[in-house]
C-alpha cells in the first residue's frame, strides 16, 4: 500500500485498521491504492467474532464491508459532493469459516458515470454488489449497498 493524496490513502488504512469496532471484529484492511479505485479487506474466525455454532457471526461479515463504498466515492469525488450509505441487504450462501476476504473497485467508467449524474440530476443512487469468500474462494454471502450521492451546491 503506497501513499499518494497527499498520504490520504495511508491516513485511511491506518484510521481504518485501529478503528474500535473493526479491532474489536477482528477486520483488517490490507490493500488501499492511491487512488482510492480498489480496497480489500479481510476477517479470520476468532473467538470474540462467532456465532453460537462456530462460524461467522452474521453482523461482523455485514460490518467488515459496510463503509468502504462510501468512503471510496468521498475521496475519490471530493468535498464538492455528499456520499452517503443508504441501504443495504446481506444474503448468507454458507457458513463462514477461516479467514473472510471482500475486494472492491471502482472503474473510471463507474466514477465518471456517478459523477455526471450527480452533476445533472438532483440525487444518484449507486449500487453495488460486495461478495465475501473465505479462503477456498467460496462465496460466503452476496451485499447489496445502495449509496447516495449529489453534488452540495444541488438541491
Amino acid at each position: 500500500m503506497a501513499s499518494a493524496n497527499n498520504g490520504a490513502a495511508r491516513k485511511l488504512y491506518r484510521r481504518i485498521n485501529f478503528y474500535p469496532p473493526y479491532l474489536g471484529a477482528a477486520v483488517r484492511v490490507t490493500h488501499i491504492s492511491d487512488d482510492f479505485h480498489d480496497v480489500e479487506v479481510e476477517m479470520p474466525l476468532r473467538f470474540y467474532n462467532r456465532n453460537y455454532v462456530g462460524t461467522h457471526f452474521g453482523g461482523s461479515l455485514y460490518s467488515m464491508v459496510d463503509p468502504f463504498y462510501m468512503l471510496m466515492l468521498i475521496n475519490i469525488l471530493g468535498p464538492d459532493y455528499i456520499v452517503w450509505d443508504k441501504a443495504a441487504s446481506i444474503r448468507f450462501k454458507k457458513p463462514g469459516k477461516g479467514v473472510m476476504k471482500a475486494a472492491f473497485h471502482l472503474s473510471e467508467e463507474q466514477i465518471a458515470e456517478i459523477r455526471a449524474a450527480a452533476d445533472t440530476l438532483p440525487k444518484v443512487e449507486p449500487q453495488f454488489l460486495v461478495v465475501i469468500k473465505d479462503a477456498e474462494d467460496n462465496v460466503v454471502a452476496e451485499i447489496d449497498k445502495l449509496l447516495y450521492v449529489r453534488r452540495k451546491d444541488k438541491r
